[in-house]
């Protein structure tokens, strides 16, 4: 007997439900809130004494200025308002016919709470655990009837995040889940379907911005504040991987981090960096504390001092490759109107810059093998079409005054420039590939539908363009091509290329493409 027949027998109550969250914390909040706000009862409990009556208070206050903002209806306010009420005791549960945990992230603690509720709540009552990265198969195996355990994982803020993955369980029977998605869609969030697989489906895609990023800074290849500025104003994220550590606080992102990485076995992708470890025993955890990464007054980073020319640069004529000149066709023109010389013969003027645009490769590798001199060369990121900001970096032997011309002649020309050590893939290059390569990986393993991955990346991290949009955009050979070098560069298989991502570059298949 399969898992849809031995639980075909569980059936939950129709729709509209009555629901009890456990938990008041943020998550617990926001939760309660967009379910009070949708027209159902809401019960919010906390094991903390008087806790949830001081989060309904909190929460109807915050409806109350909506409203008085003109950003929520009066009516839905007054109807949310009416059904919210707290609840000191578990037993005050047992009419629910819907039970949401949002509890802290603690495998035993989440069980000895389902077991608790089975003892209290009527048996066709669906639970349901808002776990971010234990598995809902591990924390149902406390129950007796896994079959109504499900996972509905919302994102913070809750009333502003859209989007809720529901997983289902090894045991959860197929109606549990159907009715956990009819849930999140009657209370205006997007329902996205994941397998049981630890992050889900966007916590885990979204390990290659966090794990690569801190790899860079790790190397020594360039400053957080680099990398951010790059993956902001070349790639066109809202946050860069520092910035969103400092956002969330180191003290929630680093374990579910290390987490992640424990439950795939030490999957090499998902690898952390000691950085991260250094700076949680600091306790260097970002804007709560007002230092992470960055440093903040009142809540705002401290500015930075603006860029500027390096001291005692002088402009010299810039030689681009010609093997390179139909990698990016709109580099000459945006060096010239940045007011820099661009030198379009066959070989370079003695003096001039000569300047290469590999994809994949570090300068220095690239230099060599394209016979040039090394002390002369810098290498610019070709990979996005006339980014805002040009990402340069220099081989090991460059001298001091050809990088110091190239960076002086783009900056006092009103560009913006990030100059940075020597790295196979610069910056955005390998984020981007790491990105693209898990969120491929996450298709190759059916965790969700190529369209579903898309889609809950960009809703649900707020990221430019869906992962696998961006490889086609990009060229999955390209990626494929930028994974390869670095993963012969380093001997690393973190680099080593999904299945999915390497079959569809090279049959030039869309990373979209389902299999036959």
């Amino acid at each position: 007997m399969n898992v849809s027949e031995r639980n075909s027998s569980f059936l939950p109550r129709s729709l509209p439900w009555s629901v009890a969250v456990v938990g008041a914390g943020a998550m617990g909040r926001g939760i309660a809130q967009v379910a009070a706000q949708a027209g159902l009862s809401v019960r919010l409990h906390d094991a903390c004494a008087g806790r949830a009556g001081e989060a309904v208070i909190a929460i109807r206050a915050e409806m109350e200025q909506r409203a008085a903002a003109g950003k929520l209806s009066r009516e839905v306010c007054d109807v949310a308002c009416a059904r919210l009420a707290s609840v000191e005791d578990l037993a005050e549960l047992a009419d629910r016919d819907l039970v949401i945990e949002a509890v802290v992230e603690d495998l035993e603690v989440k069980r000895g709470l389902f077991r608790a509720l089975e003892a209290v709540v009527s048996a066709d009552c669906i639970l349901a655990t808002n776990t971010s990265s234990l598995l809902v198969t591990s924390i149902a195996r406390a129950c007796a009837r896994p079959e109504r355990v499900g996972g509905v994982h919302f994102f913070n803020p809750v009333p502003a995040m859209k989007i809720a993955e529901v997983i289902a369980g090894a045991r959860t029977a197929p109606v549990t889940a159907q009715a956990l998605r009819a849930f999140v869609a009657d209370i205006g969030h997007a329902p996205i379907t994941a397998a049981d697989t630890p992050g889900f489906l966007i916590n885990h895609a979204g390990r290659g911005l966090y794990t690569e990023g801190v790899r860079v800074v790790a190397e020594g290849i360039a400053a957080p504040h680099d990398v951010d500025a790059v993956m902001q104003e070349a790639a066109g994220f809202r946050m860069g991987p520092f910035q969103l550590f400092d956002l969330t606080g180191l003290d929630v992102s680093y374990p579910v981090l290390s987490h992640i990485y424990r439950e795939f076995f030490e999957e090499p992708r998902f690898r952390p960096a000691p950085l991260l470890r250094r700076q949680v025993e600091a306790g260097l955890y970002g804007r709560k504390v007002e230092e992470g990464f960055y440093r903040y007054a009142e809540g705002r980073p401290v500015p930075r001092a603006p860029e500027e020319a390096p001291a005692g640069w002088a402009p010299r004529p810039v030689w681009i490759h010609p093997d390179d000149r139909a990698v990016a066709p709109w580099l000459s023109a945006r060096l010239s109107a940045l007011g820099v010389g661009v030198d379009a013969r066959q070989r370079p003027e003695a003096d001039a810059i000569q300047l290469v645009l590999p994809v994949g490769e570090d300068a220095t590798s690239t230099a060599l093998h394209r016979g040039l001199d090394p002390q002369r060369v810098m290498a610019l990121d070709p990979l996005l079409a006339d980014p805002r900001r040009l990402t340069l970096m220099p081989t090991v032997a460059t001298r001091d005054e050809v990088r110091d011309a190239l960076v002086g002649m783009v900056r006092a020309g009103g560009g913006a420039a990030t100059l940075i050590h020597d790295s196979p893939g610069f910056v955005v290059q390998r984020v981007l590939a790491m990105i693209i390569n898990i969120a491929a990986d996450i298709a190759q393993q059916r965790i969700a539908s190529p369209g579903d991955i898309d889609f809950a990346v960009c809703r649900g991290l707020g990221y430019p363009s869906g992962p696998l949009a961006l490889g086609d955009a990009l060229g999955p050979r390209t990626v494929l091509t930028i994974l390869e070098r670095m993963q012969a560069f380093y001997g690393d298989p973190r680099y080593r290329p999904s299945p999915w991502l390497k079959r569809r570059a090279l049959a030039g298949c869309s990373l979209t493409h389902l299999d036959a």
